[in-house]
């Protein structure tokens, strides 16, 4: 049977392909975000230095990035089954070798490792929802999806911070590694037992879409675009390189121009491009792939800018820390599912009402430290001013990716998935270096309270512009509330 046959039959084995894909992402991300607690205790643990510790995040973050559109193209070409399953492969070896790192090298390659993992699951996980997935039920999929986002990254400083209660500080850094062995073990197990295979006949036939069949992975253009990631994230997570890294940001610019100019090229000669650029004619998909970066370029620096304030700036633990996130991460799940029933009728009014949430979230926070400062009100006020964020988190990232990829055709399904993953790990690599930049800036004239407020205050500008692009697409789509 092949993908195109499947993707019409109402076989329930999809919700089945639906838990294996979540099981996955909430493996990923408690791993991401309970490194971030676990930092301290790696560089006490195997005395790590500022700039190791560092490429313990920067290293899985160029990784990530660098491979997205490529490999959701592979899965487009040779089938996303197999790619997803190495991929989790990869992600579950590095992660123990993670934990058994005897020193701070070895610790960064199985990051870079894990990172490469990642590249290769995630964006065939984006595309077997656009596979199997149609219409109404797409959106309560990705609704699905987004609402285990919320309680990944709310899992996962608390259990990184009992994990490392439980094994203390010279190995309790281990165990939040170690976890995701158990996990990574059984998405293989259910994915063998539950994903179908029909992505075998790839390798017999030639593949819906395409150019006479040709498969190529359009080798030249993936190098040009890997080079060109990686030129423009490289300068914003070495913040600590001498000044000449800056230099890789116009050497991106020429890369991508360079990358453009063969992609075009590329299929002129008859060819399949890794990219058919004309994707960016779909205007719901030009707009949402925009409005992402824009929101993560912003909002993804709020966590970063609280836990610093918490910890720092007034003295609490990691694990206090943690818990100001907590209802902003329960919401977020909540407001995930309601969306992702809600998207298909309301389309991207859904997007635009996230976004209306989250600045009133970062208004009413800054307000908080604010009169904290001031000494007339308690910090622990953000529990519940933080919640706005994880409304408009729920409201806005899964429904987006559910409007944006509607009127992509299948054939590009991985690959366009990953453009806009790609955008988002660029925005979120840039926003938190600009961000944190900017709050330290202001902290080094001044106080923990002016520079939140200060951070705040950029990233509410972000999401504006975020707004004005959203209201921008509902526009140009008036009339029709799904695209």
């Amino acid at each position: 049977m092949t993908d195109r046959g499947w993707e019409h039959d109402a076989d329930p084995r999809r919700w089945r392909v639906l838990g294996v894909l979540v099981v996955v992402l909430f493996m990923s991300l408690m791993s991401v975000s309970s490194v971030n607690v676990a930092l301290p205790t790696i560089e006490h643990g195997i005395g790590a230095s500022q700039s190791e510790l560092q490429w313990v995040l920067s290293g899985y973050a160029l990784t990530f990035g660098v491979g997205l559109v490529v490999a959701g193209r592979a899965g487009d070409i040779y089938g996303r089954g197999p790619l997803f399953l190495v991929g989790v492969a990869i992600f579950t070896g590095a992660s123990i070798w993670a934990g058994l790192a005897p020193d701070p090298l070895s610790l960064n390659l199985s990051r870079a490792l894990m990172g490469i993992g990642s590249s290769l699951s995630a964006p065939q996980a984006v595309g077997m929802i656009q596979q199997y997935f149609r219409g109404a039920e797409r959106g309560r999929a990705f609704g699905i999806f987004g609402s285990v986002v919320g309680v990944s990254v709310s899992i996962g400083p608390l259990m990184g911070g009992l994990l490392i209660q439980a094994g203390g500080e010279d190995a309790g850094w281990r165990w939040t590694f170690f976890v995701n062995a158990p996990i990574g073990l059984l998405a293989l197990v259910l994915a063998v037992l539950w994903i179908p295979r029909p992505w075998l006949a790839r390798y017999r036939e030639p593949v819906p879409g395409t150019h006479s069949g040709a498969r190529d992975l359009d080798p030249v253009g993936s190098v040009l675009l890997g080079l060109a990631v990686l030129a423009v994230m490289l300068p914003f997570l070495e913040t600590r390189s001498t000044p000449w890294v800056w230099l890789a940001l116009p050497a991106g610019a020429g890369i991508l121009l360079l990358w453009i100019w063969w992609e075009n090229r590329y299929k002129d000669r008859g060819r399949e491009p890794m990219v058919d650029l004309h994707l960016f004619r779909v205007m719901s998909f030009a707009n949402g792939t925009l409005l992402v970066g824009l929101y993560f370029l912003g909002v993804t620096s709020v966590w970063v800018l609280v836990a610093l304030y918490m910890q720092e700036g007034l003295g609490h633990t990691a694990l206090e820390s943690g818990l100001v996130g907590l209802p902003s991460s329960v919401l977020s799940a909540v407001a995930a599912l309601w969306a992702g029933r809600s998207v298909a009728t309301l389309g991207r009014k859904v997007v635009i009402g996230g976004l209306f949430s989250a600045i009133a979230g970062l208004v009413l926070s800054a307000a908080v430290v604010w009169l904290r400062a001031q000494g007339l009100a308690s910090e622990w006020w953000l529990l519940a001013t933080l919640s706005f964020m994880g409304i408009a988190q729920g409201a806005v990232i899964s429904p987006n990716q559910a409007l944006t990829l509607a009127e992509v055709p299948l054939e590009y399904a991985g690959s366009s998935g990953g453009i806009m993953q790609t955008g988002q790990r660029i925005g979120t690599s840039v926003g938190i270096a600009v961000i944190t930049a900017l709050a330290f800036g202001v902290l080094a004239v001044s106080t923990w309270s002016v520079a939140f407020v200060s951070g705040f205050a950029a990233i509410v500008l972000i999401v504006l512009v975020a707004l004005g692009v959203a209201f921008r697409d509902l526009r140009q789509r008036h009339g029709n509330a799904w695209l």
